[in-house]
């Protein structure tokens, strides 16, 4: 029988504008993070038995080079990159860990440290891994460059023609999660915006204005998960926060079906969020608070119809009826989420179980959720892979 998992030490740094910190380099951010997982937990180094890196843009090793920060007692760390997914993948394979009785205490780090504008390939000698879903994306919608921006905003436009959803939906999303963020002192923004301000910011590919897309950031995070003999030995029972279920999938023959939508993830996360319900025991309703993978509005909205909040067509009719903000059915980004609390890829997914925890726990301070007795995570990396992740108080 597997073991059960608990998060027991969570932190991470403010998420900045690339550059913004004069000598912050991604040793810096990464001791930042993980001194503060470990001092969350009141754990040293030396109770680490397996690390797990995660980050996208940087060399091979860099993240032994960040963990040794924290320490040098010569466990097994390995690196992680799987696109914007990458925190997530490393909490997943940390979880897996501890899961299978191969380790007591993992740490799950992850950090970015990137350029300023849009993503953009690093190796232009070889075959892009996301050539087939641009080549199927070329065949049913116009082509943009930056290629992110179009690829959502293409599925946001898809969504537009099945289903009536209009420009002011997205940009809703986008008010909502600006709003949300002032509140959270670890946020690249904390500016609250209008939705008249929403709809009028530049126009980056129609319907997405520039305050409807995550910006580009440095950071990292971190997160230190034990099993249910550890978290006995050590009396941190009263901080645990459970993972009840869990999920990684990556592209089905379903991505290429002709659908903008599955080219950006839909069925990998509709998938993955089947498994973690049936696993957990758990279903969307029985959530109060979701972090999600809103790089863009138009995925937070396509998301909330992946995970089951709603049925397909009708996540126009949640930010109608504010089901997915503090009042409605959901709090859903109450960090902020990528589009104000920002993205540093290889960071996203832990930042994203630290605010989890932490609300679990009932410490979010001004962005605390009423009554959180389960929680919802859901990263996705284009090329792709997706994790989901069920928490509740252990």
């Amino acid at each position: 029988m597997a073991n059960k998992v608990y998060v027991v030490g969570v932190g991470m740094t403010k998420f900045e504008k690339p550059g913004r910190r004069e000598g912050w380099d991604y040793p810096q951010m990464a001791r930042e993070a993980g001194t503060n997982a470990l001092g969350d937990a009141g754990l040293g180094y030396d109770a680490v038995q397996q690390a797990y890196v995660g980050y996208v843009y940087g060399e091979s090793t860099s993240g032994q080079r960040a963990v040794y920060e924290l320490g040098m007692t010569g466990i097994p760390v390995v690196n992680v990159n799987n696109n914007c997914s990458t925190g997530s993948t490393a909490l997943y394979l940390a979880a897996e860990a501890v899961r299978g009785g191969r380790a007591d205490c993992v740490m799950a780090l992850g950090f970015e440290k990137m350029k300023p504008g849009s993503l953009g390939s690093t190796f232009d000698d070889r075959e892009q891994p996301m050539g087939n879903h641009m080549q199927a994306l070329a065949e049913i919608s116009e082509v943009l460059f930056p290629p992110a921006p179009w690829m959502f905003g293409a599925a946001g436009r898809e969504h537009m023609k099945q289903y009536g959803t209009t420009a002011e939906h997205f940009a809703k999303i986008g008010e909502k999660n600006h709003r949300h963020s002032a509140n959270n002192p670890y946020a690249q923004f904390q500016d609250v915006y209008s939705l008249e301000d929403v709809l009028a910011s530049r126009m980056i590919y129609d319907p997405l204005t520039k305050l409807q897309c995550s910006p580009t950031s440095d950071g990292s995070g971190a997160a230190l998960l034990a099993g249910e003999a550890f978290v006995d030995a050590n009396g941190l029972a009263e901080r645990a926060v459970e993972i009840v279920g869990q999920a990684m999938t990556t592209d089905f023959r379903s991505t290429f079906d002709g659908s903008a939508k599955n080219i950006v993830g839909y069925d990998m996360t509709r998938q993955a969020a089947l498994r973690v319900y049936d696993e957990s025991g758990l279903g969307p309703a029985d959530f109060q608070v979701v972090e999600l993978h809103d790089c863009f509005s138009a995925n937070e909205l396509l998301t909330y119809e992946a995970l089951g909040l709603c049925v397909e067509g009708e996540g126009g009719h949640l930010v109608d009826a504010g089901d997915t903000t503090y009042g409605g059915r959901w709090v859903v980004n109450p960090s902020g989420g990528l589009i104000s609390k920002g993205h540093p890829l290889g960071a996203t997914g832990l930042a994203q179980c630290a605010e989890l925890t932490w609300q679990l726990r009932g410490a979010a301070n001004a962005r605390q959720v009423a009554d959180v007795r389960a929680a919802l995570q859901h990263n996705i990396g284009l090329g792709g892979a997706a994790v989901v992740t069920a928490y509740q108080r252990a």
